[in-house]
């Protein structure tokens, strides 16, 4: 059975980074992965420095979806793109990315929260795309239920694929591409000359490179705050289990408030709470609140508060937020986040599942896990070069990176190569966060 990468697993990608190169890569997940293969492919030099695995942090842990569907207009364009880039993907490199056109279903337990998938129908519409919503009788024929769902809102081109060795194999594909893929090497920090980056430094060694993109998930903010660039960042911790071998009765992904699933290629059902998450409290907690506050707002219900990370996590009250390059850095301190799961979650959806398909019963559990989402309080990326010449970002994905991930590496890639992206890319500017601009949150469906 497949789950997130451990520490523990040996490395598959052990370079040593070059004194030279012409892009460095800060983080080994999907959107870092899949900018360095575009760029390679372009012909640019890439090293790509992982502190720990290559996707051992979120881009091993998240539910395996590919989902068009509830995506915030902004981001839409990006995620068609995306899924032509998956398909182009599994031809590539066949059932390790593992992917399945089988759908995504937001199940409705209310009018309100069939109004509410209505409100996103415009956008699919506007984009061509072949959502539509589902009437009772029909719902029930393709997923007979005891939870007594109304109907649904369905994307039937909407895909699933296997986050744990998907993105391992985008990475081998990388590396055969000519990136030196380094694993086990924590960038500490970037210099800067006249105003723009010249140099990554690692902890074995200083990397020269006019380019550097910082992907480095929950730990991008604090990255960012000690080369003296900030913007809110938090993080939440999402819980998801596996299930041993059951019967196909659905294909593809579906969700209501209670719990989410979608089927996997051993058999098994990922299972993870609907809407609901963790979040321990910090010193950027209380710094970003007012930035936050919308989706405080919103969301608090669904989230369980804990008085403080634990030791080193990214926000921990004890993790340094300055520090020398030529020292050891909090990156090398917490290789791998990985989050003890919350048992009382995984409990709850189990029953939450058994209470909805009484026929199936208490699925059994076989592994469980959590990763940290990181978060913005819009809810969608950062996608720009930063105030230094030179510095990109891509962070703040917010719990959907992985499905948008192929489309994320190409927009920024060809930032970087200084082409026309091919997208509006100003909801994800890095200044909107200080240039007085209303937070605006994406859709809650």
């Amino acid at each position: 059975m497949g789950g997130p990468i451990p520490i523990s697993a040996p490395p598959r990608f052990p370079a040593n980074p070059p004194a030279q190169a012409e892009v460095v890569v800060v983080g080994g997940g999907i959107a870092g992965v899949m900018t360095a293969l575009y760029l390679a492919e372009a012909g640019r030099r890439v090293v790509l420095c992982e502190k720990g695995r290559i996707a051992a942090e979120q881009s091993s842990r998240n539910w395996g979806w590919v989902r068009q569907q509830g995506r915030d207009p902004a981001e839409l364009p990006i995620m068609i793109e995306a899924m032509r880039l998956w398909q182009d993907l599994d031809q590539r490199l066949g059932d390790a990315v593992g992917l399945r056109q089988t759908g995504t279903t937001y199940l409705a337990a209310s009018p309100k929260d069939l109004e509410n998938f209505a409100s996103w129908l415009p956008h699919a519409r506007h984009h061509g795309l072949d959502t539509r919503l589902i009437a009772r009788a029909e719902l029930d024929a393709i997923l007979p239920n005891a939870a007594g769902w109304i109907g649904a809102l369905h994307t039937a081109s909407d895909a699933r694929a296997e986050p744990w060795t998907a993105v391992p194999a985008i990475a081998a594909l990388a590396a055969d591409r000519g990136v030196t893929i380094c694993e086990g090497c924590a960038v500490r920090g970037i210099e800067t000359t006249a105003g723009r980056v010249s140099a990554a430094v690692t902890e074995k060694g200083r990397v020269e490179a006019p380019q550097v993109l910082l992907a480095a998930g929950a730990w991008s903010s604090l990255f960012a705050g000690n080369a003296g660039m900030r913007f809110p960042q938090l993080s939440v911790r999402a819980t998801v289990a596996a299930t041993s071998e059951m019967p196909e009765f659905h294909s593809g992904n579906a969700a209501d408030p209670g719990f989410a699933f979608r089927r996997r290629l051993d058999g098994g059902f990922t299972l993870a709470p609907g809407i609901g998450h963790d979040f321990w409290i910090g010193p950027s907690a209380f710094r970003n609140l007012a930035q936050f506050l919308p989706q405080v707002r919103r969301d608090l219900r669904h989230t369980r508060l804990s008085p403080a990370s634990p030791r080193d996590y990214p926000d921990a009250w004890g993790t340094p937020r300055r520090w020398r390059l030529d020292r050891s850095s909090p990156f090398e301190r917490m290789r791998v986040l990985d989050p003890q799961p919350n048992m009382r979650r995984v409990e709850a959806l189990a029953q939450a599942f058994a209470a909805a398909f009484p026929v199936l019963g208490k699925p059994a559990i076989e592994r469980v896990w959590a990763g940290m989402i990181d978060v913005t309080p819009d809810q969608v990326p950062i996608l720009d070069e930063s105030p230094v010449s030179g510095f990109y970002v891509a962070t703040g994905l917010s719990g959907h990176g992985f499905g948008i991930g192929p489309g994320v590496g190409r927009v920024m890639a060809d930032l970087m190569l200084g082409r026309t992206p091919g997208h509006d890319l100003s909801r994800f500017r890095f200044a909107r966060f200080s240039d007085g601009s209303r937070i605006e949150l994406g859709p809650s469906i």
